[in-house]
């Protein structure tokens, strides 16, 4: 059976939430495997067949934790999982495009292909208070991330990809 790996990192539950409805979706369509960037391990990525990318832009850039996961994981890993697919969900306060093109950039090192447009969900925080509290991601948008999930698992279990 297919397997998809979403791997996120989420300070205020922005990201966690959207991570979650994604996966709870692709749980229907493959075996799913969600997981902190913190506790991700090179052989998690050796062993999915898929994956799925989701980090809070944080100062107009990809969050700290989640670079660390794809320093920690990028060379191991190197010339092991080219060609498999991956998309990415980015939960950003105003922007997110250039956390996006991070993750775009890293996962072209490693020759994954992209499957999907990145998925920004933007909060509007725009003051200190918004930035550091806890976020509630809309129904609609948590539908949004369920759709990529479903879809991602989906073209994996149906060997599209």
């Amino acid at each position: 059976m297919a397997q998809l790996l979403i791997i996120y990192h989420s300070r205020t539950g922005g990201t966690r939430q959207m991570a979650e409805a994604a996966a709870s979706a692709a749980r229907a369509e493959c075996d799913t495997v969600l997981m902190r960037a913190g506790d991700a391990q090179p052989d998690h990525l050796l062993a999915a067949d898929g994956y799925l990318f989701a980090a809070p832009e944080n100062l107009a850039a990809l969050s700290g934790e989640m670079k660390e996961f794809f320093d920690r994981c990028y060379y191991p890993v190197l010339g092991r999982i080219e060609g498999r697919p991956y998309a990415q969900m980015v939960c950003a306060g105003s922007d997110g495009e250039n956390a996006a093109r991070q993750t775009a950039r890293i996962a072209t090192g490693w020759r994954l292909k992209d499957v999907q447009p990145p998925l920004i969900i933007c909060t509007h925080a725009q003051t200190q208070e918004a930035i550091l509290a806890d976020k509630t991601i809309a129904p609609d948008d948590l539908a949004k991330c369920a759709d990529l999930g479903q879809a991602l698992a989906a073209g994996l279990a149906l060997g599209v990809f």
